[in-house]
């Protein structure tokens, strides 16, 4: 199994609150994140404002002319476990995790992009905080966008639907109800490395059910649980979009990518 999906396994395999607070989800003995007042996760970070998406925002539209379709609703050609075959079930259009089947990843690598996808928690909601509809878009493989039923479900802000998973909350709370078809619009932007260090940090862009949750963040590093990210010499300038199997039986649908920048010219 190579890092990346190293990476997604591990990830999705934490459930455990650790030292949580004793009345709100989240944590109190975690370091702080590098330039904020915050601990990662910190239970005492205010939550997200809650803002219901417009009720003419669409899904299910075709992609764009020259994107590439990494999901058509009909087989899982475009993804890999681990170099094998991607074991999620296909039907009726989506894709959906087989329980404790494992984080899947796209064959091909990407550098700087333009995503979508959407995604269904599932319906009737089971759990709290991190235990109900947990999944993650992972760019490159190694950043985590959460995915998560935040629908009346509260949970520490850095791990909310919209999240850069353990540094940036999102800007709203637009979940959806459970169920619900929702959406991903994703503008990543590729770190820029020159003699192995990074020069300049990966950004990214989000909006969820038509509403921007991350308004070109910087991030700090690749996704790390009760730590602080940062990068390293190893960081990478492409690689590949995974989704996380977290113990819910997710679904996606409607997967398409738009390579952007320096990319197009190679």
């Amino acid at each position: 199994m190579n890092y990346c999906s190293s990476l997604l396994v591990a990830v999705g395999l934490v459930s455990v609150m650790g030292a949580a607070a004793a009345d709100k989800p989240g944590y109190t003995d975690t370091p702080r994140i590098t330039g904020q007042q915050w601990r990662v996760h910190d239970a005492d970070r205010p939550q997200p404002r809650i803002v219901t998406p417009g009720a003419a925002f669409s899904h299910g539209a075709p992609a764009p002319s020259d994107a590439v379709v990494l999901f058509d609703g009909k087989d899982l050609s475009k993804w890999t476990k681990g170099g094998g075959p991607a074991p999620w079930i296909v039907k009726d259009g989506y894709m959906q995790v087989l329980e404790k089947s494992g984080s899947i990843e796209t064959k091909e690598q990407f550098g700087s992009f333009q995503l979508h996808i959407e995604f269904a928690t599932p319906n009737p909601p089971e759990g709290t905080s991190q235990e109900r509809g947990n999944s993650g878009v992972f760019l490159h493989g190694i950043y985590e966008l959460q995915v998560l039923d935040c629908y009346q479900n509260p949970t520490y802000a850095d791990g909310t639907v919209g999240a850069l998973y353990g540094q940036w909350p999102p800007l709203a709370n637009a979940a959806k109800p459970s169920g619900q078809w929702q959406s991903y619009d994703i503008i990543f932007e590729a770190p820029k490395v020159e003699g192995g260090k990074v020069i300049e940090p990966a950004y990214v862009t989000v909006i969820l059910n038509g509403v921007v949750t991350q308004h070109r963040k910087a991030l700090l590093g690749p996704v790390r649980h009760r730590e602080v990210a940062a990068y390293d010499a190893n960081t990478p300038t492409r690689g590949p979009i995974g989704l996380q199997d977290h113990g819910n039986p997710m679904r996606f649908r409607n997967i398409w990518l738009r390579p952007l920048g320096e990319y197009d010219k190679q």
